[in-house]
């Protein structure tokens, strides 16, 4: 920390103590940082229970998440069902979480159309989903997921086809580095601002890293119709807007990881962090333990504020969104800082030239560390460092934000993943399901339980990638995982697949026309709808046997034909594929194409292997070594 950063907390100290907090220093941009006075009690609580203000929050939204339910249900077609009669009996009310995977634009756009599909709002007439948005109590994304979710909670629940209709949000038409094109003076005047903007955190007395230029990046694109392009704005802001104290939108959480310098990590040992509009921790036994929001970037011990002085602030959302999805921050470093402002140009110049900063190009500090000391940890990796640092939410490879709505204090009966990841040839393999199954067995699994799943072979060659599936339909077969088997959700997986758009781009694409926006959003709309119905006229009331299902099966409820029929056609049999890999079907009429001639239409990125960016600089640092 320079001598100036020192002299500039000193003085917000001293303003604090004269009692005339809350107070933004004149000098410092709405991005920085700044010192109000502290609430009274601890700022930080183990992780033993939900916060009183989400469980205040989901109670009265499952009021209305129930009214909706009772409407898409019925207008779903089931059959043989009362579904005023059965939602009367239920034990609890029945919880649908959504959950959006990470890969850049791609996962933004395709899943946009296919929270479209599930939104009462969109114009579009041939969706039997509408409304399941709407009956939804939480809504999860991580890296390019968490760029869809920050979108539309941040601008008050906006609906993707209002969107559409404009012209400033997602606007994706020049690379988020060129935001200008050839207007060279709009491209001084926009990488001046950032500038000024991470600079005045700095001298708010905070570590900035490539995280906060990334994150001022992303809020151009995606909270341009806020003050500053979201300079200000702050994901506990959320608690306020219309649609949030309404009971309208979803509950929204982004997840990122925890990792320290020079280390890699896996889905067993990563510490998976989440931030929901009241609080950011980690359930993991490695750290249980939540901090207020609100006053993150505090000074905290062992809980409790170190002085009179807390912060307010830090929570920027958009530097949340990019810490999300801090992969990208390596993207920064092929920005040409010739004529850039000098503390810009010395903050990337100083990864570009260190091979120890390379290797962390992607950590985003949170400093000072709210879990400092915590006495009663576990684990003691965390709590150690004065500095909490995290990165991109997929570096796990759980790319499908899960193990939030796998909480059992959440009560999720069912969870939709959407799945956009470029796992082979730009489309997922299942691999994130996969390896969120096989951490429960592990010890940073604390309790948590996930349906059997097959390997990524069975989930390709099964076809399993290309029609949506459901895993864990019968509760009582996932008794040898727990004896509260009733309380494991069972999963809809729906994964990214052609249909009226080749929408396995590039995750380090850019840009995209607006052409191309529109084809990824209508593609994705056509993935959760099965091709707006025409593959299976029955999805909407399959989908709806589904959510009832883990209520069914505590009622004692038998299942109605139909219902059984449905999951004959969509559950995982519970085999897995043997033989020669033949590569996932994406025709509808049963014809296979192969991996060149569909991967042949794949839109290229700016580097087509530009996942592997990273992870080479780490291998050329390690041979200097």
């Amino acid at each position: 920390m320079q001598i100036s950063v020192l002299v500039a907390h000193a003085v917000l100290v001293q303003i604090v103590s004269a009692g005339l907090l809350p107070l933004r220093p004149l000098s410092l941009t709405p991005y920085a940082p700044y010192g109000v006075n502290c609430p009274s009690g601890p700022l930080t609580r183990n992780a033993d229970s939900l916060s009183p203000g989400e469980l205040d929050w989901v109670s009265n939204k499952q009021k209305i998440t129930t009214q909706k339910l009772a409407t898409f249900l019925k207008g779903a077609n089931l059959t043989d069902i009362n579904v005023d009669g059965f939602l009367a009996n239920t034990t609890r009310p029945i919880t649908i979480g959504q959950a959006f995977s990470g890969g850049g634009y791609r996962a933004m756009l395709v899943g946009a159309g296919e929270i479209a599909a599930l939104d009462e709002r969109t114009a579009s007439s041939d969706s039997g989903l509408k409304g399941l948005l709407q009956a939804s109590t939480y809504i999860t994304g991580l890296s390019g997921g968490s760029w869809l979710v920050g979108t539309i909670a941040m601008n008050d629940f906006i609906s993707v086809d209002e969107i559409l209709g404009q012209s400033k949000i997602w606007d994706l038409t020049k690379s988020i580095f060129n935001h200008f094109g050839l207007d060279v003076l709009g491209s001084l005047a926009y990488f001046s601002q950032i500038s000024t903007q991470i600079e005045s955190k700095q001298l708010a007395g905070f570590k900035v890293t490539l995280t906060d230029p990334w994150a001022r990046a992303l809020s151009y694109q995606f909270l341009p119709n806020s003050d500053q392009d979201g300079a200000g704005l702050k994901w506990t802001d959320i608690t306020t807007f219309d649609s949030y104290t309404k009971y309208e939108m979803p509950f929204p959480i982004l997840v990122a990881d925890g990792r320290e310098p020079y280390t890699t990590i896996i889905d067993g040992n990563s510490t998976i962090f989440e931030f929901n509009p009241y609080e950011m921790g980690s359930w993991d036994p490695s750290l249980h333990k939540f901090a207020n929001l609100q006053y993150l970037g505090t000074e905290i011990s062992d809980g409790y504020p170190s002085s009179r002085v807390c912060i307010n602030g830090f929570d920027n959302a958009g530097f949340l969104m990019g810490t999300s999805s801090s992969l990208f921050n390596q993207f920064i470093l092929q920005i040409n800082t010739l004529g850039l402002p000098s503390f810009l140009s010395n903050l990337i110049s100083t990864f570009v030239l260190s091979p120890l900063s390379i290797v962390n190009v992607d950590i985003a500090y949170y400093s000072p560390n709210p879990f400092y000391t915590s006495s009663d940890n576990l684990w003691d990796r965390i709590t150690k460092n004065r500095t909490l640092y995290l990165v991109d939410g997929g570096e796990d490879g759980q790319n499908v934000p899960l193990q939030p709505l796998m909480r059992p204090e959440r009560k999720v009966d069912i969870i939709f993943a959407h799945d956009n990841s470029a796992d082979i040839d730009g489309w997922p393999s299942g691999i994130s399901l996969v390896s969120t199954f096989q951490r429960q067995f592990w010890e940073q699994g604390g309790g948590v339980h996930f349906p059997y799943v097959p390997d990524i072979e069975t989930f390709r060659n099964a076809n399993l990638t290309s029609k949506p599936t459901f895993f864990g339909c019968s509760a009582k077969n996932l008794s040898a995982l727990t004896p509260d088997y009733l309380d494991i959700p069972l999963v809809v997986y729906i994964a990214n697949r052609p249909f009226s758009y080749w929408s396995n781009t590039s995750t380090f694409k850019l840009s995209y026309t607006d052409d191309e926006k529109r084809g990824m959003i209508r593609n994705g709309y056509e993935i959760e709808t099965r091709f707006n119905g025409t593959i299976d006229p029955e999805w909407p009331a399959c989908v709806g046997c589904a959510i009832i299902r883990r209520q069914q099966e505590r009622q004692g409820v038998e299942q109605t034909e139909q219902c059984k029929r449905c999951f004959d056609k969509y559950c995982w049999s519970g085999s897995s594929y043997q033989g020669a890999d033949i590569g996932e079907n994406f025709s509808n009429d049963g014809l296979t194409y192969g991996d060149e001639y569909y991967n042949a239409q794949n839109v290229q990125g700016i580097d087509d292997g530009g996942i592997t960016l990273l992870k080479k600089r780490v291998l050329e640092f390690e041979k200097m070594e």
